[in-house]
């Protein structure tokens, strides 16, 4: 029988990997914007998509729809997003980034840049074989 190695496990390096990116980059904003990582996902979301409801941004970032509702929230009392009914179904509400919220990602952004530019260097000659292989993964999974 073989022995199981967590530390050699793909799914296990990847899931340290996601909580460790995210937490370094979080340490760009956090402190400057007083936000979490969710409500990160939330705004780099708003940020691509206009408005949007609760439930696609629970789709498309892979987080727990109340996770994302309690992220909405505390960036609607910030002031960086907006909640109206939305036009499609009057049963959900769509969610949209305030000129504070334009604002704000307008200075993530270049951190962002910067953060990513620090990333794909470390990789070297691998960064594009890298990027490739994600893409096939999350387009499967």
């Amino acid at each position: 029988m073989t022995q199981f190695d967590l530390d050699h496990f793909l799914p296990y390096q990847i899931a340290v990997l996601a909580g460790r990116v995210s937490r370094e980059f979080s340490t760009h904003y956090q402190q400057k914007f007083d936000i979490s990582i969710p409500e990160w996902r939330v705004i780099a979301h708003l940020s691509q998509a206009g408005a949007v409801s609760v439930r696609e941004i629970h789709l498309k970032v892979d987080m727990d729809k109340s996770k994302v509702s309690r992220a909405a929230t505390r960036l609607e009392v910030a002031g960086y997003i907006s909640k109206c009914e939305s036009k499609v179904d009057r049963r959900l509400v769509d969610l949209e980034l305030t000129d504070k919220g334009r604002a704000m990602v307008e200075e993530i952004m270049p951190m962002a840049d910067e953060f990513q530019a620090r990333i794909l260097a470390e990789l070297g000659d691998q960064a594009e074989p890298f990027r490739r292989a994600i893409a096939r993964l999350l387009l499967r999974m």
